[in-house]
């Protein structure tokens, strides 16, 4: 299959929010999508992007991407967080999926980070499998914590 890498573009935010959309479905979750295209062309395009985004595109059509940005590990120094890698299900076992991960580690390596993190599902044994196979750890004791706006909002308040 021929398809090509590339970093992301403004216009190309619909079709990254088409993927995040799918993935969300994935994973169980297909209502709990509340960010915009608009958003992501704020957030990602501006003086000091949140993120990058590179595409996987076939026959001019956006089939996979790879979301990640910036973070700091007070043990090992600059990291990058993996936010979100997803193929469309037609696409899946071409390559892409690799090629989108690979290309994540190059920049890593290439500018001196000294670690890449995500989360992947307990249930998803084939990103796990892949993931081992290309020397990643993935850890059973470690547990994934979130707070979202309303309970941010909601503690601050309350000890205000």
């Amino acid at each position: 299959m021929n398809f090509k890498l590339r970093k992301a573009q403004q216009t190309d935010m619909e079709s990254v929010l088409f993927l995040i959309k799918e993935l969300a479905t994935f994973e169980k979750e297909p209502d709990a999508v509340q960010i915009t295209a608009k958003i992501l062309v704020e957030d990602g395009f501006g003086i000091d992007p949140a993120f990058k985004v590179i595409v996987a595109e076939f026959d001019k059509e956006i089939v996979g991407m790879v979301l990640f940005y910036k973070r700091y590990s007070t043990w090992k120094g600059k990291a990058i967080h993996l936010e979100d890698l997803i193929v469309q299900q037609k696409y899946r076992g071409k390559g892409i999926g690799n090629a989108l991960y690979s290309e994540v580690l190059k920049y890593a390596y290439k500018n001196n980070y000294k670690r890449v993190a995500w989360e992947v599902l307990d249930w998803n044994k084939v990103a796990i499998d892949f993931y081992r196979s290309t020397g990643a750890k993935v850890f059973d004791n470690w547990r994934v914590a979130q707070i979202d706006e309303q309970a941010i909002k909601s503690y601050v308040e309350n000890i205000s």
